[in-house]
């Protein structure tokens, strides 16, 4: 006698099928979860602390770096593109009256600015003086002589290590941040307390530079690029650089 083999119930046929799914489902997801520090340079598993003195010791070796974006400052809000290594650098810097272009080679300063900058006064108005220099200025350099108040602010900005030492440093504990790239390149943000002292994005391919710094308080975003790469740095021709003959104006805001 043929034994019977009564049929499986669909409703259990189905609870059947989901559990497979759902256990197939978990597998495939567990397999094509990735490791976020998968293929890297490393430095995003380890701690905070660690993170920030990898960056810091690969900016301190680097030769050159180009900084771009804004700066606020009790003096101002400036946009700035420098590029720059241990004895000068050159670039632009936007403040919200002109914008000017410095070049600097070991303590010689060179400013050219547009007549924005010219024909303002040091006490920010409209200067008649100012306007003639404009006129004679505009697309030169001058040389910015040494004991001139502005020079030592203008050096500043042309200075790798004091731009650097002012961005790179974070306030209150460091926490880690997300992982996520700046331009095509994979990073770890690392955190002066919740963000309020800074966040600093390090790169997770090759050496861990710095690649962008928010500062905190809302005071600027720069990116960092071109870490070790070296260009050029030559002083203007005679003709085309010309003595102011007497203080140069303060960049104003």
């Amino acid at each position: 006698m043929t034994s019977f083999v009564p049929p499986v119930a669909p409703r259990r046929r189905t609870a059947v099928a989901v559990l497979l799914c759902a256990g197939l489902t978990a597998a495939l997801t567990a397999c094509g979860s990735e490791d976020p520090d998968k293929g890297t340079n490393g430095v995003g598993r380890l701690e905070a602390t660690e993170i920030e003195k990898q960056a810091q010791k690969a900016a301190d070796s680097a030769d050159a770096v180009r900084l771009a974006g804004t700066l606020v400052s009790k003096g101002g809000t400036y946009k700035i593109d420098m590029r720059l290594k241990e004895d000068g650098g050159t670039g632009s810097v936007t403040s919200k009256s002109s914008t000017f272009e410095l070049l600097r080679i070991g303590d010689e300063v060179y400013l050219k600015a547009d007549s924005g900058f010219w024909s303002h006064d040091e006490k920010g108005g409209e200067d008649s003086k100012g306007d003639a220099a404009g006129d004679k200025l505009e697309d030169k350099y001058v040389k910015v002589p040494q004991d001139d108040p502005t020079y030592k602010q203008l050096r500043g900005f042309t200075d790798m290590k004091t731009l650097l030492d002012g961005m790179l440093t974070l306030h209150g504990k460091v926490n880690k941040g997300e992982h996520g790239k700046v331009g095509s390149v994979r990073t770890v943000q690392i955190l002066g307390g919740k963000g309020e002292g800074g966040a600093l994005d390090v790169s997770l391919k090759g050496t861990p530079y710095p690649l962008r710094f928010a500062r905190g308080g809302g005071a600027g975003i720069v990116t960092l690029a071109d870490w070790g790469t070296d260009f050029d740095l030559k002083a203007p021709d005679k003709s085309d650089t010309v003595d102011y003959g007497r203080q140069l104006p303060r960049s104003s805001s």
